[in-house]
This record gives C-alpha cells, structure tokens and sequence, in this order.
C-alpha cells in the first residue's frame, strides 16, 4: 500500500528516477530498475570512462566474491566477468628477510576470490546499463543539489547549470557524494567520517619475458608491521601493486634515488620488477582511505525521495575486498525491497535502509580489523599455526564450523550475522574441547580404580 504521507509515486506510478554517480552500483542498480520497466537517467560528472579511460592511479584492482558473483548474476554477467578475471586462492604473504609463504583461503584450497580490472567491470555494466530500455546515460553531468520539496536536481553540464526532475533520486556518487552534502531544504544526512592515517598508491609490475613475473594465483602481501603492499594479478600478465603506507611516508621519498633505495631495502625481491617504479611513485596520485557512517539512508520529501548507495551511505576500507561486493548488494536489496512491497518506494526504500544498515557497520569493523592482519599478522608463525587448526576444524567438522574469511567471501550470509555465528561456533568448540577434556580425564580415574581393585 503506497504511503498517504508521501508525494512519491509508487513503481508504477514512478516516471522519473534519478541515479547520481555512474561507477559499479549506479551501472547496476540502473539496470536492474530499467528491466523493471522504470524510466531511469544515469547522471556520471566525469566523461564516459569507456572513452576516456580510467584515471591514473585510482583502480585498486576488484577482488570478486561470491556476493558480487551473485549480483553479476541477476544481469547475466557473472560468467563473462569471471571470463575476464584472474582466481587467486589465497595469500602469497613476502615477509622481510624470508622465503615467501602461500596461504590459502579456503580449507580444501578450492575457492578463490577473482582479481578483474575496476575499469572493465564498470565498462562492462554501463553498456548492460545503456541496452536496457529505458535507461539513459549522461555523462560530463554534475549533480549538485537535489530539492526534495520540488523534486528538482540541479545539475552543471556542458550547456551550464540546468534543472531537471526527479521522484526517487539514488546518490551513488561515492565516499565524498555530492549528492549527499546538497540535499535541501534543511540538509538530510548525518555523516561520520573516519579516515586512516595511511594513503595509498599504485605501482606496477609488468609482465617478464611475456609472462607473469609473480605466482598469479594469488594475492601477494608485503607485510612491514605499520605499511604494507599488496599485488593483484591482471590478464596482461601484469600486476598491479599497491601501498598502504602512513601519509608521511610518502611525503618522505622525495627523489627516484630515495625511492628506489627505499624499495631495495623493504621489498628487495620486487624491487628490479618495477622498471617504471620512480616515475610510477612520483606521478601516482596518493589516495585517502576512509570509512564513511551514514544515517539515514533515505529522505522524503512532497516532490523526491533521496537515498544513499554504495560508497555514499557506508564507504569501507578496501582490506576485505568487499567494497564493491558490498555495493552490489544493496543494489540486489533495493530490487528484492520492490518485490516485497509490490513497488511501494517510500515502503521499499525504508526496508532497504533498515535491513542493510547493521550488515554494512559489520563489514566495515571486519574490513579495518584485517588491516592489522594483513600488515602485520600474516608473517607470524603463530599466525599461520593458528589459521592452519581453523582449516582443520572446517575439514573435520564441515558445515559446522566456517571461517570468518569463508563466510564473508564465499557466502551470502548476511554481514552482520558473521561475528555471532563465529561465537557460536567458538563456544561450541570450547565446549567440546572442554567436555573431551572432562571425558579423558574421568576415563583415566575409572582405569587407576580398576587397577587399584586388581593389587
């Protein structure tokens, strides 16, 4: 039943949808409402990337999963995407001053996380987006207010500022959404920010002698305690590296020579891999990385409603690889949201924010936890003794006792379930133990009284 409070019309009176941003959500969600029969325009600030090209620097390689997979799926791309991507099934872990060591993700080493070009995926959804009826791209077009009473947008294009209308308007312009800060009357969105004192930046490895010049089933990690970098394979056979460093490390390298030096001393076995590493360092943009809280997602007004998607409503760190995985689920919700209410948006809309908001505060702790463990853990013996006995506990007690990484990455189980459900198994685990313990040691008793029975 479409809400009384509300001008917003239902699904099948919706005639206009706004999608801000036109990166990997809004490339989605768009189709996805197109195959609905919804009139959608996809507004995107930058030039059409499939033009232009990628920026310099700003790909941070995709690690796919299983969540992604599914929603790739409901617009058939899952199986080109994973025709276009590398599978990496574990950690390949660098630690200084010893040989490398593979860790892989999975107990029985069988599943994989799926390295693909950001740029390709996006690529790929904007052209499923644009040969959906009813979906229209515009390019070089900012949004940079929405009236909620009027329903206007307001929007800076290659003719000047312009206003166009909108029912429902999805702010899927990332981290730092203009969308978000230009909603009126009033304002609309409380918004924390939490940003880490590390930057990134982008390197490369290209390909050796036309081959990959690193082992490309996995996912390669230079642990140095408080900085680290990671390696992603590409189907170029090249890789594309990444620092997550303290920004004043950074600031810190200010010629090729301090560079190089820099990277003969910390990452030795790769550092006469990188013939582009000086001007790569210099000419690569340091990015921030940030974790963004908000509340609400959704406001309603006579004239639109507004909501946050993506990076726009819960911005993560990139250390789980869940970013874009977590993006395309609240793409699939919004969707499945629709069906439940029969295309009553106010109704959908309030359900999505709801049932998404705990799921993604859950990946977002997870995501910052793992920085710790990637930077600094994954060298330590005790480390690999201790994920080694969690792999034989989900060989030994299959189904019953998953890992924290299984569950996030080849599972649909929702975030916010997974720490619960570790607990659980945890308790159960200590509790056998305990009970076994209790057991020998009750056996050991009876045996000694029967001995003493026998003298």
């Amino acid at each position: 039943m479409p809400s009384e409070t509300s001008g917003v019309a239902p699904q099948g009176e919706a005639r206009r949808v706004a999608v801000v941003g036109a990166g990997l959500a809004g490339a989605l969600l768009a189709t996805l409402l197109g195959r609905r029969g919804i009139a959608v325009t996809v507004y995107e600030r930058r030039p059409d990337p499939r033009v232009a090209g990628a920026e310099r620097g700003r790909s941070i390689n995709l690690a796919i999963s299983a969540r992604g997979l599914a929603a790739l799926e409901q617009v058939g791309l899952r199986e080109s995407a994973l025709a276009r991507a590398l599978p990496m099934h574990g950690r390949m872990v660098h630690p200084r001053g010893g040989a490398t060591n593979f860790q892989s993700y999975s107990a029985d080493g069988t599943r994989a996380i799926n390295s693909i070009s950001r740029a390709e995926l996006n690529a790929a959804l904007l052209d499923t987006a644009e040969a959906t009826p009813g979906v229209t791209l515009r390019f070089e077009h900012k949004v940079s207010g929405v009236d909620t009473a009027s329903g206007k947008l307001t929007l800076d294009g290659p003719d000047g500022t312009v206003t166009e209308s909108a029912d429902v308007v999805f702010a899927g312009d990332g981290a730092y959404s203009a969308v978000r800060r230009g909603v009126r009357p009033g304002g609309a969105f409380d918004v924390d920010t939490d940003f880490l004192e590390h930057g990134y930046k982008e390197l490369t490895i290209p390909p050796r002698g036309g081959d990959f010049a690193l082992d490309p089933d996995a996912l390669h990690i230079w642990p140095r305690g408080t900085a680290m970098m990671i390696a992603l394979p590409n189907l170029d056979r090249s890789f594309t590296c990444t620092l997550f460093w303290p920004k004043d490390d950074f600031d810190a390298l200010s010629t090729p020579e301090a560079v190089t030096a820099h990277f003969r001393r910390h990452y030795p076995d790769v550092a006469d891999l990188m013939p582009d590493l000086a001007d790569d360092f210099a000419q690569n943009p340091v990015g921030s990385l940030v974790t963004v809280r908000a509340w609400p997602w959704v406001r309603t007004g006579e004239g639109a409603s507004v909501a946050l998607l993506g990076d726009a409503a819960h911005a993560i760190v990139p250390f789980f690889g869940q970013g874009a995985n977590c993006a395309f689920e609240d793409c699939i919700e919004i969707d499945r949201c629709l069906d439940e209410t029969g295309g009553d948006w106010p109704a959908a809309l309030a359900l999505y924010q709801e049932r998404r908001k705990a799921n993604t505060d859950a990946i977002a702790e997870m995501a910052l936890e793992n920085f710790v463990e990637m930077r600094d853990k994954v060298a330590s013996p005790v480390f690999r003794a201790k994920q080694a006995a969690v792999h034989a506990l989900e060989r030994r007690l299959a189904g019953r006792y998953v890992s924290r990484y299984e569950l996030v990455s080849f599972s649909t189980l929702p975030y916010a379930e997974i720490p619960a459900r570790i607990r659980k198994q945890n308790l159960a685990v200590a509790g056998a133990a305990a009970g076994a313990t209790v057991l020998t040691a009750a056996a050991v008793r009876l045996l000694r009284a029967r001995s003493r029975r026998r003298r």
